[in-house]
């Protein structure tokens, strides 16, 4: 297994639905391709230099052509159009629900949305979240404990809102 090409392929086959998903979020569909395909040329490009735990890299390298590529803050309604439902039994409450905390999630700073998306939808620890989010790792723990407490009272009920 020491051929490049074959060791490429497999880290493509891997990674490439994470990195797409992740340039989805951020753009529309044939930008995000173009960002997930560059960011595989690039890969291509620095391979021997890639870490053994490539995912946060590559996700860092979209990150980093997004910025470039992007144009406007409308982030919200790409966001909407893009993110996967979960599951509930009853298909009005999924709908219900998932409207409103992707309400709640495009209203967030970006930086929040980011530590979250980061975090709880690829699974990255902390510490590699922080290398793609570009800051120190205690910098990027307190972003997502602040993100975490704005995006719970932000789908706490109305009525408990006014109250406190």
């Amino acid at each position: 297994m020491d051929d490049p090409e074959t060791r490429f392929t497999d880290l493509y086959d891997a990674h490439y639905r994470a990195v797409l998903g992740y340039a989805l979020l951020r753009a529309d569909r044939s930008a995000a391709e173009d960002v997930a395909g560059e960011t595989f040329l690039i890969a291509w490009r620095r391979f021997a230099d890639l870490p053994p735990e490539p995912l946060p890299w590559l996700l860092g390298v979209a990150r980093n052509l997004l910025r470039k590529q992007r144009d406007s803050g409308i982030r919200a309604d790409r966001l909407l159009a893009h993110l996967p439902t979960g599951d509930s039994p009853d298909v009005a409450d999924q709908v219900a629900e998932r409207e409103t905390a992707l309400r709640a999630l495009a209203a967030m700073a970006e930086a929040d949305a980011e530590a979250l998306i980061l975090t709880s939808w690829y699974g990255l620890a902390p510490r590699e979240a922080a290398k793609i989010a570009g800051c120190a790792q205690g910098a990027f723990t307190v972003r997502l404990h602040r993100a975490r407490r704005r995006l719970t009272e932000a789908l706490r009920p109305r009525t408990l809102q006014e109250q406190s």
